[in-house]
């Protein structure tokens, strides 16, 4: 029964994308736009995705093993919340996903389309045809509903037939998700927010695509995506931000970043969106770099699918890429479709996009958007290209090549560099021409403060330059930010009764720049953290019999023992470590960093314990429990690292507060927000 309702809801959705491009693209190109023709309602029909996503989660619920889907990634011991996370923990359900958020995308933005709204008709119609290929891939090889047919002796399904209506043989039980996909509960928010990223810059790519093949110049196509392409940004980065934070409370190797392909896969479009943000505000102000909003646009969306590709189908060893399928293939061939028809519109439009004004002058603030760009871009491709090489090698000269650590760190450094710099001066610099003097002037404060406190740094003990470089330049950007804030405070306090009224004034004028700056005060709070987690930290290895201790950094570590509980979906394997002071008689926390087991999985997945300081965090990993009673601990001291955490969350909070920029057009993302 639900899996019939399910793929019935996948069809109904695929009938009315079809119907939603067809009707939506005439409509554009021949000016007569009705909406209540056909085109809302098919938008309307469009959310049937979001049923089908509605029946796979009730499927899992109710324990319906004869849906192979279910049967393979869940069971009857699964906790109610990685449960719902198992609907898009697998190939079909994340895809099933995609199509629920696109659906949801898809209405919000035709719900308000106008009566000769060409531009958006046209969006509907691109909208349309990306809805195609995702409904049509869930209603072929990656249908979430097919029935099982043979049920594995163990648990779960050996074979399946793609019709609903095959005679289906369920099994006894399920054989549960991934063991590191039920060990954390951010498991069940960082990939649904990763989703609404990726799905959501659909919306901008839509609308440039139409905006170009409709010749129509101008940045309305900003103006009704602005807020859109801010809703993706921030759903993105909290993604990447938790996505970071599941890696260094789950996987205990003592680190959030790997430079895993899926995690570049992730900081690619994100990268990329960055700068079209922050070149589309040249393009609203000053109608400049309208031909480079259109390409990172266009690359921007293209890297969401690439990140799909990665993430899904299996041809990169990763601790995210879980399966292999015939979707991989089919979803190359949507990456070139994409790539190719995008740019290849672009290149037949060269010359109605290549007509904006020139720079008055680089240096001015338009200038440095340029740089910022620039380093932006060259960033994400240093690490496409780092990321892909593997990949084509592998396919073109048949040999593995790895391409590790070292290669991004070096040239993510310099980068990191240049962009916290061109964050520092830019945003303080006069449009069209600036003086030096004038921007000296506000930067000056900022740069007093990025040295001491790298002086600080210094007589602390930091001797790393790396770190000491980066605590200059994100205190030189706090500072440059928070002295721009307090002299418009106190130019607004002129007229304000109080204090707190004039900051919030502030603010409230000119909510888009300053939910901007507080972005940067959270980049470079981060910058900062990343610098000095990596560059300073403290990692040794240590084996304790019961009783012994080992002090290392300013810590001391006693083993007191080993213990063992039964909880419902797994077997816990652990060891009490009392945490002390390097004097090893000051407590400070019981810790128990522990091996957990789960059904049907043969490794058991390692849980770190951290204690988290405002100084410094220490993360006990447990590496092995002999059965002689000796323990092997990794011991990792990293400094400041909950200022990656906070700045990571403060970074996102700028992205909502320049959600509340006054609109432009009649186009409104609230709902979506309201709704998140």
């Amino acid at each position: 029964m639900i899996a019939a309702v399910g793929l019935l809801s996948i069809f109904i959705a695929l009938g009315a994308a079809g119907v939603l491009a067809y009707r939506g693209l005439r409509s554009a190109q021949s000016g007569d736009v009705q909406p209540g023709r056909l085109i809302q309602p098919a938008a309307v029909l469009v959310t049937a995705g979001v049923a089908a996503f509605v029946w796979l989660e009730l499927a899992i619920v109710v324990h319906d093993f004869s849906i192979k889907y279910v049967a393979n990634t869940t069971s009857a011991s699964t906790p109610l919340i990685f449960l719902l996370a198992s609907g898009w923990a697998a190939l079909e359900g994340s895809i099933v996903l995609w199509g629920m958020l696109l659906g949801g995308f898809t209405w919000f933005v035709v719900r308000r389309i106008q009566e000769g709204d060409r531009l958006t008709a046209g969006a509907a119609g691109v909208m349309g045809l990306v809805a195609i290929f995702w409904f049509g891939l869930m209603a072929t090889v990656a249908n979430p509903f097919e029935v099982c047919t043979a049920a594995a002796v163990d648990a779960g399904c050996n074979a399946s037939s793609w019709s609903p209506l095959a005679a289906a043989t369920a099994p006894l039980d399920g054989r549960g998700p991934n063991p590191l996909l039920q060990n954390h509960i951010l498991m069940a928010v960082h990939p649904p927010l990763l989703y609404v990223g990726y799905v959501g810059f659909t919306v901008p790519f839509a609308f440039a695509t139409a905006a170009l093949w409709l010749r129509q110049t101008g940045s309305r196509w900003l103006d009704v995506t602005h807020r859109w392409s801010l809703i993706s940004w921030v759903f993105l980065t909290s993604g990447i931000l938790l996505g970071g934070w599941w890696s260094y409370e789950v996987l205990g190797w003592g680190g959030y970043w790997a430079w895993d392909p899926v995690e570049n896969a992730a900081l690619l479009p994100w990268l990329v969106a960055t700068a079209f943000i922050h070149s589309a505000v040249v393009q609203r102000k000053r109608g400049m770099l309208q031909a480079w909003n259109i390409v990172l646009v266009i690359s921007t969306f293209a890297l969401t699918i690439l990140g799909t590709f990665l993430t899904r189908s299996g041809v990169i060893f990763s601790v995210h890429a879980f399966t292999q399928s015939a979707v991989g293939p089919i979803l190359l061939a949507f990456l070139g479709i994409v790539i190719v028809g995008g740019f290849g519109l672009f290149a037949a439009r060269a010359d109605v996009v290549g007509s904006s004004p020139r720079l008055d002058s680089l240096a001015s603030r338009e200038g440095l958007f340029l740089a910022n760009n620039l380093f932006l871009t060259l960033f994400a491709f240093t690490v496409l290209l780092g990321t892909m090489l593997p990949l084509l090698v592998e396919a073109f000269a048949g040999n593995q090549v790895t391409v590790g650590r070292p290669f991004f760190d070096r040239a993510a450094i310099p980068l990191s560099f240049a962009l916290l710099l061109s964050m520092g001066v830019g945003p303080v610099t006069p449009y069209r021409t600036a003086r030096g003097e004038i921007v000296w002037e506000r930067i000056r404060p900022g740069a007093v403060i990025g040295l001491a406190a790298a002086a600080l740094a210094v007589v602390s003990g930091v001797r790393s330059i790396p770190v000491v470089i980066a605590i200059v330049l994100g205190g030189f950007v706090v500072g440059t930010i928070v002295r721009h804030y307090l002299t418009r405070v106190a130019a607004v306090h002129r007229s304000s009764p109080g204090w707190l009224e004039a900051a919030g004034k502030v603010i409230g004028r000119e909510p888009g720049y300053w939910g901007g700056q507080i972005s940067h005060v959270g980049v470079a709070l981060a910058a900062v953290a990343i610098a000095t987690s990596s560059g300073i930290a403290v990692r040794q290895s240590v084996q304790l019999a019961a009783g012994e201790t080992a002090v290392v950094d300013q810590y001391c570590v006693e083993y007191l023992g080993p213990f063992t509980r039964n909880e419902p979906n797994r077997t816990v394997t652990g060891v009490e470590v009392a945490l002390m002071r390097a004097d090893c008689s000051t407590p400070v926390k019981l810790m128990q960093p522990r091996l957990n087991r789960y059904p049907h999985a043969d490794q058991a997945v390692a849980t770190p314990d951290v204690r988290t300081g405002l100084v410094d965090d220490v993360y006990l990993s447990l590496s092995s429990l002999t059965s002689g009673g000796t323990v092997s601990l990794e011991v990792f001291v990293f400094p400041l690292m909950w200022l990656l955490w906070f700045g990571g969350a403060v970074t996102a909070a700028g992205g909502l507060i320049a959600l509340r920029a006054r609109r432009r057009t009649r186009e409104t993302a609230d709902d979506v927000v309201a709704a998140a």
